[in-house]
């Protein structure tokens, strides 16, 4: 399973990278403004700052609504760095421009996705991620969990090669849920990886150890 950071503030960013075990960072225009990134060229060059402190996918999100719109800024922002991801919208105009993209070879991530069927259609186009946002199902009394398996098991009926990537995951334990169910990516807050490390149980056994050198070395 691979673990990106759902975010666009750089200190987050060096920090699970630091951890070793991040594979990637998803953005959109909401944590760009939240950082207090705005104008084109700040917006263009935040992107490239990102790629230059990780390894793996950054997806960058078009802001148009229409296809033509959308085509444009995917190129432009695919330019930016070969670990560039063109985040599209889960809409019409959407799909059509990841077949476009994944016709010319460049990655997609389609998201704002709720439902199985629209995860088939991104698969259908060549999407190269389906983001499906669980915690946003969760808080309108809906099972997105239950989401992330129906996709898992259309995709691996037909053998779609599209990443199943879940989003908006609020915890550790959505985190845990999907890795169980088979969800190729999670994206989420630097707290829910950070997380992943805490349990009572090991900090009374560590503090045991510790006790217990200092008892037998002094």
């Amino acid at each position: 399973m691979k673990f990106f950071i759902d975010t666009a503030n750089l200190a987050q960013i060096k920090e699970a990278q630091a951890l070793g075990v991040l594979d990637g960072v998803t953005t959109n225009p909401s944590l760009m403004a939240k950082e207090g990134i705005t104008g084109k060229n700040n917006i263009l060059k935040h992107y490239v700052d990102i790629c230059n402190l990780v390894e793996g996918d950054v997806s960058a999100e078009v802001n148009a609504l229409d296809y033509d719109g959308m085509i444009k800024e995917g190129e432009e922002l695919a330019e930016l760095h070969d670990q560039i991801v063109v985040k599209l919208p889960m809409t019409k105009e959407g799909v059509m421009a990841a077949k476009y993209f994944s016709d010319k070879g460049i990655k997609t991530n389609v998201t704002l996705v709720f439902s199985a069927g629209q995860a088939l259609l991104a698969a259908k186009a060549g999407a190269t991620y389906v983001s499906p946002f669980i915690g946003r199902l969760d808080d309108v009394s809906t099972d997105g969990l239950n989401l992330i398996q129906e996709i898992r098991e259309i995709y691996d009926n037909y053998g779609y090669e599209t990443q199943i990537l879940a989003a908006s995951v609020r915890h550790t334990m959505h985190i845990v849920n999907c890795a169980k169910i088979g969800a190729d990516v999670m994206t989420g807050p630097l707290s829910a990886i950070a997380g992943l490390l805490k349990h009572p149980l090991t900090d009374i056994g560590l503090a045991q150890f510790v006790a217990d050198f200092e008892k037998g070395n002094k």
